[in-house]
């Protein structure tokens, strides 16, 4: 491992997920990343293999139940086992870790995230819900603590590394790409019967259930406008999304005297996480390249607002600002898990989010306590109806 640094330690939150897996992947491949902490939801046996093959000192299961049984299963190793938020925010500060990579989905992240922060602990970021909801907590409090907060999204790393060394007073635009998902260039009746199996059907990215079919609604894209405007300081109006069906431009960042960059390569998620565990540095890594002569052409299209309203809603959410963004959030997560369990019809996502916005009373700069409540209020909505 000739020229590269120390040993980095790093936490992951939501080990056992999509991003969780793809990070472990990447310490497989490099000898100077050691994992002292996990977290999963309930998959005890994946969290188990895990354990075993990492050997953290932690190790969190968000169910009780869960934990319990991890406990048995693991009692001939030296991992400690801990469960629920408490769990979560002892791993959140712990003194042997250096990176936490918060992969886990949901409101959920919000609380550990702060905590590490608090720690001073440097964030790799993949929990969107963090910044929609608690944008104005995070980032200032991450400033005050002079602690990086780097984007693992694909999105939000293009950007990042766009910026990378420019003066982000110069920027003028963020260029967002979409991929547009599966049902790019359908109109609303072409809609109306769409199934699940056919949500799930991502043309470019693996990814979980929920995001894939947030990806369907733009609704996705709307959440990435969202964290933009808190990573990169910048207004919303100066965040424009552009379709670009081939997925291989990440995202651009366009500059005052017209200059764009942008970053562009495969669409591999661990290129974005591997970035972010090792900013500044770049590493090696295997993998499919851009063949340019086989790609022959790129493209680009105006995104559907109209049949596609996630994306507007987004907007209009951060315009209010306040607390409606966390209402917009939940809203949806509600509504997708009613989708996924094929009690809604695809395009009832987006009148239930709809209808959870109209019924809420927004709360200018909310606390963690009033995001939470305002997430209850919109789960209960969409429950009641």
């Amino acid at each position: 491992m000739k020229g590269y640094g120390s040993m980095k330690r790093i936490g992951v939150l939501g080990s056992t997920g999509s991003i969780g897996t793809q990070t472990l992947d990447i310490v497989r491949n490099n000898r100077d990343l050691q994992v002292k902490a996990l977290a999963a939801g309930s998959n005890v046996s994946k969290l188990e293999e895990q354990i075993r093959e990492f050997k953290p000192e932690l190790a969190v299961m968000w169910d009780q139940l869960a934990a319990q049984e991890l406990k048995i299963k693991i009692a001939d190793t030296n991992t400690k086992v801990l469960c629920g938020m408490e769990g979560l925010l002892e791993l959140a500060v712990y003194p042997e870790m250096d990176v936490l990579v918060t992969a886990v989905v949901g409101m959920i992240g919000i609380k550990p995230t702060i905590a590490a922060i608090e720690a001073g602990k440097t964030i790799a970021l993949a929990n969107k819900e963090t910044l929609v909801t608690a944008g104005h907590i995070i980032m200032p409090l991450a400033e005050k603590r002079k602690v990086a907060i780097l984007p693992v999204d694909s999105e939000h790393s293009a950007i990042f590394q766009s910026m990378h060394g420019e003066n982000r007073e110069r920027v003028s635009k963020i260029l967002l790409t979409a991929s547009g998902g599966p049902f790019r260039g359908k109109k609303r009746e072409e809609l109306l019967d769409i199934t699940v199996e056919d949500a799930l059907k991502h043309p470019n990215w693996s990814m979980g259930r929920k995001i894939t079919v947030d990806s369907s609604t733009l609704v996705n894209k709307g959440l990435e406008v969202i964290e933009a405007k808190w990573l990169f300081g910048v207004e919303p109006e100066d965040i424009q999304v552009v379709v670009h069906p081939q997925s291989i431009i990440h995202s651009m960042v366009e500059y005052v005297d017209g200059g764009i960059m942008a970053q562009l390569g495969m669409p591999d998620m661990k290129l974005p996480i591997q970035y972010a565990l090792f900013y500044p540095d770049r590493r090696p890594m295997e993998g499919k390249r851009v063949d340019f002569f086989k790609l022959g052409s790129i493209s680009f299209e105006r995104p559907d607002t109209d049949t596609f309203r996630g994306l507007a809603m987004a907007y209009e959410a951060i315009a209010v600002g306040g607390s409606m963004p966390t209402v917009f959030n939940a809203a949806n997560e509600k509504a997708v898990a009613l989708f996924l369990e094929k009690k809604i019809k695809f395009l009832e996502i987006y009148d239930l989010i709809q209808g959870a916005m109209e019924n809420h009373k927004v709360i200018q700069s909310p606390s963690v306590e009033e995001i939470l409540e305002a997430e209850a209020e919109a789960y209960e909505y969409i429950g009641n109806r």
